[in-house]
């Protein structure tokens, strides 16, 4: 068999040495820098020719210079013989971006697709993609990976009898759903509108929350506006506790801030994207999603089923 080889990205740097780790194999040494204009250089420090490269790199902030760091890294991947290049996203950005939502405006995950596919990519693997059909934006194989086994073991250790899972709005429905089968509990849904980006009002909970603890799944806390909009919903209709589960915490702005603020009890994050708080919480609690991903890199390499995982 052809050689398998890890390489990093700046982004996430933590959690790619958790996947060596888990793989037994060594990070290859490369080189990331920028000149004084912000132009991003890249240079692979070992022979990768005729290997079968995973690079791995959260498109998290800063974004765009992440984004041009795995594009360039790729480059370089590729006129260096690499004999497949399979791009490791854990948090793909721009996801948001899926569809038209009004005239002129942009379907930019599908931009970011064409990018990477051009840059040289024969694969991607990504993590609680924000909408199903990006994996559509690709011509390129996509194994799309759930946070869903480390989440339901830490909603498992949540010491409450009556839990309900809850949808923090309509498009996360079939989330909560299979959640909700999992723990064998019931699931609400929480009707909102968003008026302008990051910003959203709660209308009314769909569903028995009353007297019950809930949680929130979600997969994407940005702002955390809609998260704790939610949980105050919650909390006024008679739930006895709120927690919440999110894969990528992008945490922007003011979320710690309204989460320290917020009913919620804890927040539990994967590190899709590192956190780093500049603001001291002791509500969030980071699971690491570094066995699934490793796992999931072996199964490719392999050329082994990847479902047996979520199963």
């Amino acid at each position: 068999m052809t050689e398998l080889k890890l390489i990093s990205g700046s982004a996430n740097l933590e959690l790619a040495e958790e996947i060596s780790e888990y793989l037994g194999r060594p990070l290859t040494k490369r080189q990331i820098s920028r000149f004084s204009d912000g132009e991003v250089y890249a240079q692979i420090d070992e022979s990768v020719r005729d290997a079968d490269i995973f690079l791995i790199q959260s498109l998290s902030s800063p974004v765009n210079d992440n984004i041009m760091e795995l594009l360039v890294s790729m480059d370089a991947l590729k006129r260096s013989s690499a004999n497949s290049i399979t791009v490791v996203v854990p948090y793909y950005a721009y996801a948001r971006q899926d569809r038209k939502v009004m005239p002129r405006v942009p379907i930019s995950a599908k931009l970011l697709a064409d990018l990477i596919t051009v840059a040289g990519a024969t694969r991607i693997m990504s993590m609680d993609l924000h909408a199903g059909q990006i994996q559509g934006f690709f011509n390129i194989p996509v194994d799309h990976l759930y946070s869903a086994p480390t989440m339901l073991k830490y909603i498992k250790s949540i010491e409450a009898e009556d839990l309900v899972i809850v949808s923090p709005d309509a498009g996360g429905v079939e989330r909560a759903r299979y959640y909700a089968k999992k723990m064998g509990c019931s699931i609400a849904i929480i009707d909102k509108r968003r008026p302008k980006p990051n910003v959203s009002e709660i209308m009314h909970i769909i569903g028995d929350i009353k007297g019950k603890t809930a949680v929130i799944i979600d997969d994407i806390i940005d702002t955390a506006g809609t998260l704790t909009n939610a949980a105050y919903a919650l909390d006024k209709e008679g739930a006895t506790g709120v927690y919440a589960c999110c894969t990528h915490p992008i945490l922007s702005g003011p979320a710690i801030e309204r989460i320290n603020n917020s009913p919620i009890i804890e927040l539990a994050v994967t590190n899709t994207i590192k956190f780093s708080a500049k603001t001291p919480t002791n509500k969030i609690k980071v699971i690491s999603i570094g066995e699934i991903i490793g796992e999931a890199i072996r199964r490719v390499y392999h050329k082994e089923s990847l479902s047996a995982i979520f199963e």
